[in-house]
């Protein structure tokens, strides 16, 4: 049975249950007017990965994601205005949606949370992943690897998930992070989509990628002093991430997944930027996800991403 047909049956089970008994009442939102950059500490900050967009009586008219903050990054528009970059065209919940919708509109749109307005399309709440069913809609695989035994595995020649062979001398496109700067996250995956496009992938491929590059970037530049790399590796049925370093790994898988839990020190936290949205937001935005870890040693990020049958490989 697949996941959204189990999903399915577990909402079922509940189907007295409303947006607005689950909905968090408590929304951070912005006004048009403020910059991008705003909205991306604010992100931050708030440990959300979304940002609606309200006029002066809190009617929604658009949101900010990670996806329009990477696009301000791409072309040097993060200090205009939120009206000039953010989507118009709101996907949302009604206050009086039942469980069963709720699920899919999940499964069908892939976003980490919706807006919940009432009939007059004033903001009332958000829906989050972790506000139904502790998480019953994530879908994508994980493997942890916490052993010394194994650490060798870390600069491995074969992909984890495939099997197929992936010397770092073979990547397609290779990035060297190495910057300590926080403004400087998401500069490798801007390239990284620069060149996806030239190549001619699907846009939608490159919008995921994007995301979940920005994410392990940044955690590259906040955990293991800046540096790091990412190799990227393409097939004629997939694309492959692989995001390395040798910073000081991680203690705690299990911890590290749930959204909001950050190692991050404070003086980071003070800058907007480790929210604990990470590895979560990765999660979320590919197929299938890899991470070898081991503490004070290092880690690798492995992440792929399948292309649609009717997409041609790299040209």
């Amino acid at each position: 049975m697949s996941d959204k047909n189990n999903l399915a049956k577990y909402a079922c089970l509940f189907e007295d249950i409303r947006a607005a008994d689950i909905m968090t009442t408590t929304v951070t939102a912005l006004p048009s007017d403020k910059k991008i950059s705003h909205a991306k500490e604010m992100m931050n900050i708030k440990r959300i990965s979304g940002v609606p967009v309200v006029d002066e009586s809190r009617h929604l008219i658009g949101i900010v994601t990670v996806e329009d903050i990477i696009h301000a990054l791409e072309f040097n528009r993060i200090n205009e205005p939120i009206r000039n970059l953010m989507t118009r065209s709101v996907v949302t919940m009604r206050l009086d949606e039942r469980l069963v919708d709720i699920v899919s509109k999940f499964e069908e749109f892939h976003f980490g949370r919706f807006p919940v307005v009432d009939g007059d399309n004033v903001l009332r709440g958000i829906i989050s992943r972790e506000d139904i069913l502790n998480g019953l809609l994530e879908k994508f695989n994980l493997i942890y690897v916490h052993d010394q035994k194994r650490i060798s595995t870390l600069n491995s020649e074969f992909s984890f998930i495939t099997g197929k062979r992936l010397t770092v001398d073979h990547a397609e496109f290779h990035y060297n992070i190495d910057t300590n700067d926080l403004n400087s996250a998401g500069a490798g995956a801007v390239l990284l989509k620069k060149f996806l496009n030239d190549k001619q992938y699907p846009a939608e491929i490159i919008r995921r990628i994007g995301v979940a590059v920005y994410e392990a970037e940044t955690n590259v530049i906040i955990h293991s002093h800046g540096n790091g790399d990412i190799f990227c590796f393409l097939h004629d049925d997939l694309v492959m991430v692989r995001v390395v370093d040798n910073g000081m790994g991680i203690e705690d898988m299990d911890m590290a997944m749930k959204e909001g839990y950050s190692t991050a020190p404070d003086y980071i936290r003070e800058q907007g930027f480790g929210a604990g949205m990470g590895i979560p937001n990765i999660k979320r935005f590919v197929d299938k996800l890899v991470i070898l870890s081991e503490k004070n040693v290092g880690t690798q990020v492995e992440m792929i991403l399948y292309l649609p049958e009717q997409a041609a490989g790299p040209v």
